[in-house]
């Protein structure tokens, strides 16, 4: 038996009669860092939209810890999510930004909300930013407030859409570390969707990667022996950069 704490089985995404994944079975593991890699439209953000409710299957089903995936209106959250641009409100401060979710959701005083906000921000990096505004910030300084945001009610789970996207190469190689940091010493468990290579041998335990094609999985594994090993020339070409002979 596999200490899974996300069990994906036989799912069915897409919108009306057009389908974009079929039959997509596979676990994650708690303390992973899994990986949904695959090329452009192939479904990675889709997935990861599933897998955090936003979007409900055609067929199939998920479950997370025992539950399943939980509603994500009328109560807190059981993981974290930061989206690709990081989507903090452009309106409110830093901290307001960590803040809201606990704000809206738990009775706590002002006083503990602030001081969650500040060890929060202090666990990404960005001490002293509470009073700053999502337009002060850097790309990476963003990226680091959506991931204290989504930390905010202490998951054990974490999904990130693209992380490093837009950054500069130290800022995202800034950003692996941290990821590495909250995996390692938190023991959270992390799905992240990339398509950056470095990232991926960087940071990913395990990965799946998913074929606009065939719909579906086409490889799954560990990244680094999925480079050396695979015999699919779609995956082979993924993980070499090599383009595709038409």
């Amino acid at each position: 038996m596999t200490d899974a704490l996300i069990r994906v089985e036989e799912l069915t995404l897409g919108w009306g009669k057009h389908v974009l994944l079929s039959h997509v079975t596979f676990e994650v593991e708690r303390g992973d860092v899994f990986v949904i890699l695959g090329g452009s439209g192939c479904g990675k953000s889709t997935l990861l939209r599933h897998l955090i409710g936003l979007e409900e299957p055609m067929a199939g089903t998920i479950s997370i810890g025992s539950t399943g995936v939980p509603e994500l209106e009328g109560a807190a959250p059981e993981f974290g999510v930061m989206f690709q641009s990081g989507a903090l409100f452009s309106s409110m401060t830093v901290g307001e930004n960590v803040g809201f979710a606990l704000q809206e959701w738990t009775d706590l005083p002002s006083e503990a909300i602030n001081a969650i906000v500040k060890a929060k921000l202090a666990l990404v990096g960005l001490e002293g930013s509470e009073d700053k505004l999502p337009a002060e910030l850097s790309g990476g300084m963003k990226k680091r407030a959506a991931i204290a945001r989504a930390m905010a009610f202490e998951p054990n789970l974490l999904f990130l859409d693209e992380p490093s996207a837009g950054l500069d190469p130290v800022s995202a190689a800034e950003l692996d570390e941290l990821i590495i940091a909250l995996n390692r010493g938190l023991g959270l468990t992390v799905v992240m969707v990339t398509h950056e290579l470095e990232s991926i041998f960087k940071v990913g335990k395990h990965c799946i990667m998913l074929d606009k094609e065939s719909k579906g999985i086409i490889a799954a594994g560990d990244p680094r022996e999925l480079k050396e090993t695979s015999k699919d020339p779609k995956v082979h070409q993924f993980f070499h950069r090599e383009a595709r002979v038409r």
